[in-house]
């Protein structure tokens, strides 16, 4: 008796090979695709920052001499560990004027963080609010601060200062004891690249009339 043996066809090779070069371009492809959309986030996104939600002065306010109370409301957005001070001051300058900086509403931040520096530099602070913090990434520290400021009649040869702005920043911060008891905070701003910070500000406009109360 006889018998017959029955075998499936095997695949050729040439369709096996065909198949796995299919699967190799499909996931290049893939991979492709993904990487494209991976973008690297602003740096808005990356850096740590801090933000004005609300302030007693508004952009481009005049401010004219004598004794005023000022708040902000602010938050921090930490992207890393910080430990330091926040600091809101109120400065004026005899150097820098609006036209110098760009501390508008929506304004660039890594542009405005510099522009801050610059006012930190050239500048003298006529009011001061600070608070210590300590963040880490991704937290968001809401703030109220606020002080007194004392905004003089005559800050250059000019007559009244040429610039005058309201900004927001870290800060590192030494207690000093005094001799006759007690201690004073001394601030060191962070700069802004070598730290990943981005300060804020507001311009205002010096001078005017007190506003009768």
């Amino acid at each position: 008796m006889t018998f017959l043996r029955h075998s499936l066809p095997s695949r050729p090779k040439r369709t096996l090979v065909r198949l796995g070069a299919l699967v190799a371009l499909a996931t290049l492809a893939l991979g492709t695709t993904g990487a494209g959309c991976l973008s690297k986030p602003e740096i808005e996104d990356r850096w740590t920052r801090l933000d004005f939600q609300s302030t007693s002065l508004a952009y481009g306010q005049s401010v004219p001499p004598g004794s005023d109370s000022i708040t902000a409301s602010a938050t921090i957005t930490f992207r890393r560990i910080v430990t330091g001070y926040a600091v809101l001051e109120l400065r004026a300058s005899g150097t820098l004027g609006a036209a110098d900086v760009a501390l508008q509403p929506g304004a660039d931040r890594v542009r405005e963080a510099q522009d801050v520096d610059a006012i930190l530099a050239n500048s003298q602070p006529l009011g001061r609010a600070t608070r210590a913090v300590t963040g880490w990434d991704h937290l968001i520290q809401h703030l109220d601060l606020g002080f007194r400021a004392n905004v003089p009649a005559v800050l250059d040869s000019g007559g009244t200062p040429t610039g005058l702005f309201l900004v927001a920043y870290l800060a590192d911060g030494d207690k000093i004891e005094l001799p006759g008891g007690g201690d004073t905070l001394v601030i060191t701003p962070m700069p802004s690249t070598p730290n990943q910070l981005l300060p804020i500000g507001l311009e205002l406009t010096p001078g005017g009339p007190r506003a009768q109360r």
